[in-house]
Formats: C-alpha cells, sequence, structure tokens
C-alpha cells in the first residue's frame, strides 16, 4: 500500500510511540478493505509496538474501518472509516503517536481544558472528510486528540466519498462535518480551541477576563493573514510590546489548496503555509489573542493617545498604534436561497467539497480565475459542470480558458444573472437565471452550486470611523496609514491592488515600520513639548 519512501519514513515516525497500540480492522469483500488491510499490515511491520488484528464486523462497525486502541487502556482510542491518505495521512500517523502515549505538541493549559472536561453524558463525535479537503484534517485531528485526552469523548473519523449511502441519508452536502451524539455540531474547519469553546460554554468569558487584565500594546495587530503575522513580526523586531488579535490565524490562506506564486517556493498548500506564518510570530515576545473577534475601534482622546479595540466576548485591548489587516471573505452571490441552503448544496471551496458530488450536475459562478479552475477541477469528479459569468466573456487567464473549452462536460453561459437558488427544503435542486441580453429567465436543474466570485473586505465593523472605500475597503496611503493617526492598515481590506499573498506580506511589513516610526516621532514630541 505504501511506497519504500513512506514506509521509511512512517518507521521513524513510529520509534516515537511509547506504549504498544492493537490496529483493530474491520474488513468485508470490497476491494477498498483489501486496501485498507494493506495499509494497516505496513503500519504494523513498521513497528514492533504494533500489532494488526482482525475485529467482527457488526451493526455499529461500518467496513471497511478501523480502531487505533492503546493495549494498557482500551478507552484510548480512535476509529477511521475507510483510507485515511491524501490529506488525512498526517491524521493517521499523529493518532497513532498520540494513542501510542507521544506527547502532542498543543499548548498545556489547551490540554488541560480537555482533561478537564466533565460532559453530563458521553461524547461521540464523527467527521465526514474528503481526501482532497485541506480543510479537514484540522478537524479530525482537534477530535483524534480530544478522544485520546479525555475518557468521556469518542470519535470515529468518515471518508464521506466511501460511504455515499451514509452521507446521503444524514444529509451531508460539506466537508468537514461534524456530528456530535447523532446530531449536527459543526462544519467547516475549526480548531482544537474553537471545539473546545463550543462544548465549554464558561471558556469564552475567562477568557475575556484574561484579556482584559492586559497592558495597553505599543502595537497591536487586528487580523493574523499573512499581513497581520508580518506585521507583527516587524514590530516584535522593534523590541517593542506587539499583541495580535485574530478572529482566525491564518486567515484565508487557511481556505487556500495549492500555491504556486509565493517566490522562492515552487509550491505549498494554505493550511501548511499558515501554520509557518504563526510559528514565525510564535518565535518572537508576541502576544496572540487567537478566536478573538474584533467589534469597535474607539480612536485615541488626544494626540499620543491609547487607541482601543473593543472585542466580541466584552473584553478590549488598548495600544499606542493600531495595524488593521482583517482581510476578505468569498463574496456572496446575494440570491434567494443561497443563505438556506449553504452547505446544502451551495458550497465556496471545491476542493473540499467536490468529491461529495461525484457523477452529479453541478454549476460554478463566476468566470474569472477562481472559477474557471474550480470548474476544471469539478469537471473531473462530476458529471456535467455549467459556469456562468455575468460578464459577456470570461475573465481567467487564456490559458485556463484553453483548458476549460477542451472538457467535454463543461458548458459555459454568459451574460447570465443568477437570480435564486432553488432547493426542497433538504438540498439544491435547481437554479435560475436571466440571460442578460434576451432578457428571459431560465432554470437549470442540478444538485450542487460552487460560488467563486472574488472577495468582501471584512471592515463592517470599521464604518463611521475608518474612511473606507465605496467597496468597503480601508483607504491607505502610500505608508500604509489611514485617516486615524496611529492607526495603519495592511492586507486585503485596503484599497491596495492585487490582492495576493506575497503582496498582503509586504504590506503588513510597511505598516508595521509606519507604526514604529509615528511611535518614534510622538515620543520625540512629547520629549520636546516636556522640555
Amino acid at each position: 500500500m505504501l511506497d519504500a519512501g513512506m514506509k521509511t519514513q512512517l518507521k521513524t515516525y513510529l520509534e516515537n510511540l511509547r506504549t504498544p497500540i492493537e490496529l483493530i480492522a474491520y474488513t468485508d469483500a470490497q476491494p477498498k478493505s483489501s486496501e485498507m488491510k494493506g495499509l494497516l499490515a505496513d503500519i504494523a511491520d513498521a513497528s514492533d509496538k504494533v500489532t494488526l488484528t482482525d475485529g467482527t464486523p457488526s451493526g455499529d462497525k461500518r467496513t471497511p474501518s478501523f480502531e487505533i486502541v492503546r493495549k494498557d487502556d482500551p478507552s484510548v482510542a480512535v476509529t477511521f472509516a475507510g483510507l485515511p491518505m491524501g490529506h488525512e495521512f498526517t491524521s493517521l500517523v499523529l493518532a497513532l503517536l498520540q494513542v501510542g502515549g507521544h506527547p502532542p505538541r498543543v499548548e498545556q493549559d489547551v490540554i488541560d481544558a480537555v482533561k478537564a472536561l466533565k460532559p453530563a453524558q458521553p461524547l461521540h463525535f464523527e467527521t465526514y472528510f474528503s481526501l482532497s479537503c485541506q480543510n479537514c484534517p484540522d478537524v479530525v485531528q482537534a477530535l483524534n486528540l480530544m478522544s485520546v485526552l479525555n475518557p468521556d469523548i469518542t470519535h470515529t473519523s468518515i471518508d464521506g466519498a466511501l460511504f455515499k449511502d451514509e452521507v446521503e441519508a444524514r444529509k451531508v452536502m460539506a466537508v468537514p462535518t461534524v456530528l456530535l451524539n447523532g446530531e449536527e455540531f459543526a462544519q467547516g474547519r475549526m480548531s482544537l480551541e474553537e471545539i473546545l469553546g463550543k462544548i465549554d460554554t464558561g471558556a469564552a468569558a475567562r477568557e475575556a477576563e484574561k484579556i482584559a487584565e492586559k497592558s495597553a500594546f505599543d502595537v497591536l495587530v487586528v487580523g493574523g493573514g499573512p499581513a497581520g503575522a508580518a506585521s507583527a513580526v516587524y514590530a516584535a523586531r522593534k523590541g517593542i510590546r506587539t499583541g495580535v488579535v485574530a478572529e482566525r490565524f491564518g486567515g484565508q490562506v487557511l481556505d487556500t489548496m495549492g500555491i504556486e506564486n509565493f517566490i522562492s517556493v515552487p509550491h505549498t498548500e494554505g493550511p501548511k503555509l499558515a501554520a509557518a506564518l504563526e510559528q514565525h510570530v510564535k518565535d518572537y515576545d508576541v502576544d496572540i489573542m487567537n478566536l478573538q473577534k474584533a467589534t469597535e475601534l474607539v480612536p485615541a482622546s488626544e494626540p499620543g493617545g491609547l487607541i482601543e479595540v473593543k472585542l466580541e466576548n466584552g473584553a478590549s485591548v488598548k495600544s499606542r498604534t493600531i495595524v488593521l489587516s482583517t482581510g476578505a471573505r468569498w463574496r456572496q452571490m446575494g440570491v434567494p436561497g443561497e443563505d438556506e441552503y449553504k452547505n446544502k448544496g451551495v458550497a465556496y471551496c471545491p476542493h473540499c467539497d467536490g468529491p461529495l458530488f461525484k457523477g452529479k450536475r453541478v454549476a460554478v459562478i463566476g468566470g474569472g480565475n477562481s472559477g474557471v479552475e474550480a470548474a476544471i477541477d469539478l469537471a473531473g469528479i462530476v458529471a456535467e459542470v455549467t459556469l456562468i459569468e455575468f460578464m459577456s466573456e470570461l475573465r481567467a487567464d487564456a490559458v485556463l480558458q484553453r483548458k476549460l473549452f477542451s472538457l467535454p462536460n463543461v458548458k459555459v453561459i454568459t451574460n447570465a444573472q443568477t437570480t435564486e437558488v432553488m432547493g426542497d427544503g433538504t438540498k439544491v435542486t435547481a437554479l435560475t437565471y436571466k440571460d442578460r441580453v434576451k432578457n428571459t429567465d431560465h432554470q437549470i436543474d442540478l444538485e450542487g452550486i460552487f460560488v467563486q466570485i472574488g472577495l468582501v473586505p471584512n471592515t463592517e465593523w470599521l464604518k463611521g470611523v475608518v474612511e473606507l472605500s465605496p467597496r468597503g475597503e480601508i483607504e491607505v496611503n502610500a505608508r500604509g496609514e489611514t485617516n486615524i493617526p496611529g492607526v495603519m492598515a495592511a492586507g486585503d481590506c485596503t484599497t491596495t491592488p492585487y490582492k495576493q499573498i506575497v503582496i498582503a506580506m509586504g504590506e503588513g511589513s510597511k505598516a508595521s515600520l509606519s507604526a514604529f516610526d509615528f511611535l518614534i516621532r510622538n515620543s520625540v514630541e512629547a520629549d520636546v513639548n516636556a522640555a
């Protein structure tokens, strides 16, 4: 199952096992069962601390599936239904190590909080993933670790593409989808801390108390994407007190699949880059306040005074300067039915959710690079793709258009305005659009709609305080300064053209240097006035 290189790598990883583990396989006659047994055999061959046994399939055991069980304490276990390869191979390796007693690379206070959970009833989580989903491993790994740390928590990861009947019956139309004791718990990327916060309802209040006690910063960065990370690194290197408030460290990079234009790195993936950004920031003395949403900016009451950022949890943070780097999010169509059928056929990530629509009919909304790339990717999975573009021609690069028009199961409709998402109450069944030339209405019967129509800056909370463009972007000058003294901005939330990772990093660095320059000049002016 594994090639020689992977076997060698796996053997090295499994040298970290501290206690014996057992792999229990539940199989049947289908080919995937044979593949899974081959994978498990390779794992067992890689370490004398791993044994492989056959389990007896029963009504509550999916096939193919397997359990990873700690031999000296069977309550410590993790279950995979399917073959956790692709993006999930790392999840498999971590599960093997953690069940085998290897300590996780997680903050100790988070580990303690998981262990301290005492739910009224046992918590059984089930996560549906796809092997091409870059968002799924974070969720799978977080819940696996929780099940290892707390005996009242169990977790099963399920390959949605392999268990299609189950996916249909449970109406799973987006990954990752997490069920708790049979009821929907969450969808989309979530960190361990976010999951813990949803279970431990008092966590937010405790975190607010900790934040409220913090003294003022010299530079406070609001946002944890590429611009925010660069700002934090550049500020910290100046030796000044630096803090980061981030709703989700990594930002939209976490939702990006392949990155091939990050100079000097021929290819990487969003989650990998986001992890590297966070680690780089943590290498410095930076106070990171993750999972915190800013709701209000209060300018200083006097020149050189403290600027305040209020948070959703009720706490507030003060700083002498601010760098706003809140990024952007996927733009929605804004038509009837879109919100109702989000994650029920309306999706925004073709890499994550595409496998769930295998053999079905889908539409892609948007004819830019993102839309055309999505249509090309989906064409290899689904039965039929209809790409709908509002303008009279596609806006994607010529090389992408050539590839698109070469595909036999792709249809392109231009001059089309999507007007409604239709469904049967549980899932998407069709969409309607208006022909902008003939002024006629049309309906397309389908099962999925992938929206790829650009970005919206995350700046609603700044309206009336910071000067914004008609598109909602923060107006900045060449130095990254806003109309408010001491407040800088950088990245996709600003008027800086070309929303690219490498540009955001440069702009974030520039904004931080401008913040430092502001601190120096105000300090000098204060000294002169005092004299």
